[in-house]
């Protein structure tokens, strides 16, 4: 064998050798997953947004946070802007506004921008923003005291939904813990995820509130597969079951993430309705622990 066909040999053996590791590679890349984007609340900073809109915005960004939910919407606004000029905002700190929270308007029938008073032009500005989700955030006191009541917003939560999805959107109920406790021997969340239309209203579930509920969302996962495209991401403090920052409190959010699929999440949002700490410490605290968390 002369030199040349040792040449030629040896890089037949090594283009070989790289042609099997080839697949071996790509599957090695394909199991890995991308980081999720990481999104925010912004009602968990409400304090300082109102006395600094864009400089608490800028935070925000700055911390790493790449898509947000929003609350407040009123008037046609959002936090005094409208949605051209907000979504100019959020672009410029490269904010994403996935979704937002709005009223059910049953008890104030006088607010306008909820499910129950001007949901049309609600849904049409979400649109314009971008937003890909509206949530219904909260049932007052006095919206939620029957069964009644609740047997009724099946039917407005479905009308809710038809009017997002003929704008491009998903309608959606955020829980607390309410939902959990029984009311004429009735769960009030089993209306709300058993009753409505699976494709025209979707639910956004809220970690914290269903571990103080004293349940598991897998379990839940499990019961309404790929009904949970969004959740909320946050804590329970281990020695007084109040709020905490992500990562430091009781709740095993490695064994909710790794039922993702089940649930059919796409979005989450870290959220701490009250911190013990200041409130922009307390989401840079959480940023970093979910990150350290790989999801």
């Amino acid at each position: 064998m002369d030199y040349n066909e040792k040449i030629s040999r040896k890089s037949f053996l090594k283009a070989s050798a790289f042609a099997l590791a080839v697949p071996m590679f790509s599957k090695l890349n394909l199991d890995v997953k991308a980081p999720s984007p990481i999104g925010l609340q912004l009602y968990t900073l409400r304090n300082e947004i109102s006395k600094d809109l864009l400089g608490t915005l800028k935070k925000v960004s700055a911390i790493g946070y790449k898509e947000v939910e929003l609350y407040g919407y009123s008037d046609g606004k959002f936090f005094g802007k409208t949605a051209k000029e907000f979504k100019k905002i959020l672009g410029d700190l490269g904010l994403n506004p996935v979704s937002g929270h709005y009223g059910a308007g049953v008890e104030n029938k006088t607010a306008k921008g909820t499910l129950s008073n001007g949901w049309q032009k609600a849904v049409d500005d979400a649109a314009e923003l971008g937003q890909k989700y509206v949530n219904c955030a909260y049932l007052t006191e006095a919206e939620r005291k029957t069964i009644d009541q609740y047997k009724g917003y099946v039917d407005l939560f479905n009308k809710s939904g038809e009017v997002a999805k003929k704008a491009g959107l998903q309608f959606g109920y955020h829980n607390h813990d309410f939902e959990f406790k029984k009311i004429d021997g009735q769960l009030p969340y089993d209306l709300i995820a058993g009753k409505t239309d699976p494709k025209l209203v979707k639910l956004e579930l809220d970690l914290y509130w269903v571990a103080k509920a004293g349940l598991d969302p897998v379990a839940l996962f499990k019961k309404y597969p790929g009904r949970f495209p969004l959740w909320h991401v946050k804590d329970m403090d281990k020695k007084d079951g109040s709020f905490a920052e992500v990562g430091t409190g009781s709740i095993d959010f490695k064994k909710i993430f790794a039922n993702r699929k089940l649930a059919g999440m796409t979005h989450f949002f870290v959220e701490q309705d009250v911190a013990k700490v200041p409130p922009v410490q307390a989401i840079e605290t959480s940023y970093k622990n979910v990150v350290k968390m790989k999801v």
